[in-house]
């Protein structure tokens, strides 16, 4: 069974039409039919909200579209890496081009023309690809945002949430025009390359993108060091006297934690969970001071004085009244 045949098989169990599905899932009639006649693939489980509002709707146990849905695609992923790679449309390289720096410009356009689909061409392509995909799934769910997008390119609000369910699902080697139009074009300002080591500045719309800066980099790590998960973490764990309420952040600090020699109990975890928490355990190193694991200490502990300060403050007062009457007494005599 394929998502095809299930969703057929429920919206006729249920007595529901194509285009009760379509409204509830907020697409096009027109998107339905291309999907349930098999003229489109699946989309991506993790690029989309479809599968929810789909299973919401027909009633299915939660992610059994999403597996057969992810079960198709790997299929026929298989087919398309058996196919060499296909040059991009003219007018996906001419937007590609078109967006480069004018200092680079020239040099870029020599190297993607030397071969049809080249390492650099894919490689910046997929970039913009992937900074505008982030974007759009990000706004996804904001009605105010779409309807931005659609009066840019002249659609409806349900045709333009079925073009981003759409571009969110493709990849470099699918890209098509009609994506270069609804997305690339309007959200991309300008990019630009460093050729020693593939570094790349893209400047998005400030209209349709808060951070209109990204600059993404090759960076050299070390591989990560794998340990063997404590077993007093392991008792501290599952233990919900003492992990219930730890945060995710809270939790990975313990686990970074290492040892030689004695090993820890779930007491020390739990000791170590209220040293984090505990704000006199660090100092302040701001007008508005937050310690190190990053707990807001409140504006009211701000404006009290210090131990010190209020031992000195009575001080100072009760000097200050006593010295009149010294000056009063050396005047009498």
């Amino acid at each position: 069974m394929d998502v095809c045949v299930l969703i057929k098989r429920r919206l006729e169990e249920l007595g529901l039409e194509q285009k009760d599905l379509a409204a509830a899932a907020g697409v096009t009639d027109s998107y339905i039919s291309q999907l349930l006649t098999r003229k489109k693939l699946p989309p991506a489980p993790d690029r989309t909200d479809i599968y929810v509002k789909f299973g919401k709707f027909l009633k299915l146990p939660s992610g059994k579209l999403s597996e057969l849905a992810e079960h198709e695609r790997t299929e026929e992923l298989k087919k398309k890496l058996s196919d060499p790679p296909e040059p991009l449309f003219g007018e996906v390289r001419k937007l590609v081009l078109r967006k480069c720096a004018p200092d680079r410009e020239k040099e870029i356009r020599s190297i993607f023309e030397k071969q049809p689909f080249g390492e650099l061409e894919r490689l910046v392509t997929q970039k913009l690809l992937d900074v505008v995909k982030k974007v759009a799934k990000e706004e996804l769910e904001s009605e105010s945002w779409l309807k931005l997008v659609a009066n840019l390119n002249g659609r409806s609000y349900e045709e333009m949430r079925v073009i981003v369910l759409e571009f969110l699902d493709t990849d470099v080697f699918n890209v098509s025009a009609e994506n270069c139009i609804a997305f690339l074009d309007p959200l991309i300002d300008s990019w630009t390359i460093d050729l020693a080591n593939f570094g790349m500045e893209i400047v998005l719309n400030r209209r349709l993108a808060p951070g209109y800066l990204k600059r993404l980099e090759f960076v050299e790590k070390e591989p990560d060091e794998v340990f063997e998960e404590e077993a007093g973490l392991r008792a501290f764990l599952r233990n919900p006297s003492l992990s219930s309420d730890a945060t995710d952040r809270e939790l990975g600090f313990l686990k970074k934690l290492r040892f030689s020699g004695s090993r820890p109990t779930a007491l020390y975890y739990y000791r170590e969970l209220q040293n984090l928490r505990d704000p006199l355990n660090f100092r302040e190193s701001s007008p508005a001071p937050v310690h190190i694991y990053g707990h807001a200490i409140t504006a009211r502990k701000q404006t009290q004085p210090r131990a010190g300060e209020r031992e000195l403050q009575p001080q100072t007062e009760s000097r200050g009244r006593k010295s009149p009457k010294k000056s009063k007494s050396k005047a009498a005599r």
